[in-house]
């Protein structure tokens, strides 16, 4: 973190448009950074497993050990911001599965449906999975784009690589099945810790998107988000919903675990062209991040230089 703060800023803001440019990085994909990690956490696993919390708790810091001593070994901003943002990718998979929907073709759209959400897609209709992507977009504007690049901002490439740790480690054990309720509890919570501003900020930067239905955005993460099992996705999700008129929730199932999810927003239940209206929302959101980080950035080093210029 040995950047100032604008240098940071502006780096995380840059990150968000080369990733907007270019998508994540051309590397096969057991060779990407969030691979090596999971591939890592995977063994780590395997050795240290016992349903207890205990050595859940080892794994989370494990992981967090080695995500930091990666970003120290990267030292840029720019490309931490970079390797940990997900947004093009992330809108790609929604669209490939509108795509589907709209041509009819539902078994299709179910079985992309994997690369988006961690639900069972089994026995999904049309409805169900436009339900599933629009939430998926939604949750994932705040993990895959706005946390990457406001821990970047914040802690450089250290903040960027703990925050996809966090972010990962809770994708492969924070379940609240019988083998993880307990050994990915601390896994868990360390993701709730790392997205709660995040996901605050993604609301925000959602209702200046769509300053129309600011009031709604704003009603429905108050009223409806803390009704959600998580702390941060139901913010997101429920300012999409409200953004896009939308009413998302119902029952998710993941492997054997069956969750009902309360409903969000007050409005119609999606449809395949809501879809492409989520990716557009997200996209929105990308570039006023962007270009808040940059403006930031940019008044910050004005300041420092003016500063300077005084003490001189």
């Amino acid at each position: 973190m040995s950047e100032p703060w604008h240098r940071r800023a502006t780096a995380a803001g840059a990150a968000l448009a080369i990733d907007r440019a270019l998508g994540e990085p051309p590397l096969p994909g057991r060779l990407h950074p969030v691979a090596l990690f999971g591939a890592a956490i995977g063994a780590l696993e395997r050795r240290v497993y016992d349903d207890r919390r205990a050595p859940g708790a080892i794994l989370a810091a494990a992981g967090v050990g080695l995500a930091a001593a990666a970003g120290v070994a990267i030292g840029s901003p720019l490309v931490g911001g970079y390797v940990s943002t997900a947004g093009r990718g992330l809108h790609t998979a929604a669209l490939r599965v509108a795509a589907a929907l709209t041509s009819g073709h539902v078994p299709a759209a179910r079985d992309m449906l994997p690369s988006l959400v961690g639900r069972d897609p089994t026995g999904l209709d049309a409805a169900a999975i436009a339900r599933a992507a629009v939430e998926s977009v939604a949750e994932n504007t705040t993990d895959a784009i706005v946390a990457p690049a406001l821990w970047t901002a914040a802690a450089g490439p250290v903040g960027a690589f703990v925050y996809r740790a966090g972010d990962t480690l809770d994708s492969m054990v924070g379940y609240r099945d019988d083998r993880y309720r307990r050994f990915g509890l601390a896994s868990a919570r360390l993701d709730d810790a790392l997205a709660w501003v995040p996901a605050r900020a993604t609301a925000v930067l959602v209702a200046l998107a769509r300053p129309g239905r600011a009031p709604a955005v704003a009603r429905a993460v108050r009223q409806d988000a803390p009704r959600h099992p998580s702390p941060n996705a139901g913010v997101s999700e429920a300012a999409f919903a409200a953004a896009l008129g939308l009413r998302l929730g119902g029952t998710n199932r993941y492997g054997d675990v069956a969750e009902d999810r309360p409903v969000l927003g007050s409005g119609r239940a999606p449809g395949p062209q809501d879809i492409t209206a989520a990716v557009d929302l997200s996209r929105d959101v990308t570039w006023l991040l962007a270009g808040l980080l940059v403006l930031a950035g940019t008044a910050g080093a004005i300041a420092g230089r003016r500063r300077g210029a005084t003490r001189r």
